[in-house]
């Protein structure tokens, strides 16, 4: 299909308004479409052109928020980041990303996962109280100590990997993949003292023992973050203080000693004396 060609195709909506519905159903809309055409834009032509009561989250368009995560053709995709093109079909069927309740149409409610997210303590956590709420400098970090943990700094909290979890589906109060993958983040971060806190919360009951390790919640992630790995990685870290084989290692420290103020570089003569 060139740049410029124009094709239809249907877009099969799942719908469902708690006001007016007694359970969802769905609709089908016609969409006219051309190459690089996304998800996303098919379904801002049907609220600006053929329904605007159809309800689904939208922010960056750039792939970056996380608002627009759906399940599309029965996968967890970003609709901002998912071209037409790639389902080689003439249809397309849109749901709300599963293991979640709907508010409407294509919104589900993300309260959950933020609630985990929040539970694991996704924050640095330092010893010295007085340096972290003042801080004078920053703390040192070699390279490969920022490798440790990099990867799973790029979540965007769509909760893409919960929907694609078969154990998220089974159990609503496992903590999941997103926030589970933070705890990891948190805990292989050089700077940070609080991995003795999140063990005893990650090694509770519906946590990191809990995960059967399909490594959905890896293969569904649209920023190539992979939790399937941080979960293993922190199974092995909880394993460890457990049999007490855990190799402890100071966290970083205070970069107080570096130049606070760039040095004094000697300007050379003119090279043509001025008269």
């Amino acid at each position: 299909m060139s740049s410029d060609a124009v094709k239809k195709i249907t877009f099969r909506v799942q719908r469902f308004d708690p006001e007016k519905d007694r359970k969802p159903h769905f609709q089908e809309f016609i969409v006219p479409v051309k190459r690089g055409t996304t998800v996303l834009e098919g379904l801002l032509y049907i609220k600006e052109n053929l329904d605007s009561s159809l309800a689904f989250r939208t922010s960056c368009r750039m792939g970056v928020c996380g608002s627009c995560g759906m399940l599309i053709n029965e996968y967890p995709h970003l609709a901002c980041h998912t071209q037409l093109e790639e389902f080689h079909a003439d249809r397309l069927t849109l749901k709300p990303l599963p293991n979640m309740p709907i508010i409407k149409d294509l919104v589900p409610r993300l309260e959950t996962l933020f609630e985990h997210h929040k539970s694991v303590k996704p924050y640095i956590i330092r010893g010295d109280n007085a340096e972290m709420e003042k801080p004078t400098a920053g703390y040192i970090q070699k390279p490969h100590e920022l490798d440790e943990f990099l990867q799973f700094t790029y979540c965007i909290k769509c909760g893409l990997c919960i929907a694609a979890c078969p154990t998220s589906a089974s159990d609503l109060a496992f903590l999941g993949p997103q926030a589970l993958g933070q705890a990891y983040r948190y805990c292989a971060d050089s700077r940070d003292e609080g991995q003795d806190q999140r063990y005893q919360i990650v090694e509770k009951d519906h946590a990191v023992w809990n995960c059967h390790f399909a490594a959905a919640c890896s293969e569904a992630c649209p920023k190539g973050v992979d939790p399937a790995l941080a979960i293993q990685l922190l199974r092995k870290g909880v394993a460890a203080k457990a049999l007490r084989v855990k190799k402890t290692t100071a966290p970083a420290l205070l970069a107080t000693s570096l130049p606070q103020a760039k040095p004094k570089i000697d300007v050379p003569e003119f090279t043509v004396k001025q008269k």
